[in-house]
């Protein structure tokens, strides 16, 4: 069984997802298994807030040179974005971003 913390790898910080906290939609890295529903609850048992849609996407590698010959691939992951509730308290991780 996973943990919520095992779901959650990290938070992704851009301009996109900091021009979204205005509307408490906060974008993560979760594992590349990792359903909507588990998400959801993972976000909800770590932060304390209420989740009201989780969107998901595949992140696919891009193709890198290092050097001339041997070409490489950055690696796949997910991307959750999760919208809040209006009533719900704001996460205390992106406070200090926007």
């Amino acid at each position: 069984m996973k943990t919520a913390y095992d779901i959650i790898i990290r938070p992704v910080i851009t301009e996109q997802s900091m021009e979204d906290l205005d509307i408490k939609k906060y974008a993560f890295e979760v594992d590349k298994h990792a359903n909507k529903i588990e998400i959801k609850k993972a976000i909800e048992e770590i932060f304390g807030v209420t989740v009201v849609k989780v969107t998901t996407t595949n992140v696919r590698g891009k193709e890198k040179r290092t050097g001339a010959y041997p070409k490489g691939m950055t690696a796949t992951w997910k991307k959750a974005v999760v919208k809040l509730s209006a009533d719900s308290k704001s996460i205390e991780l992106f406070e200090g971003m926007a």
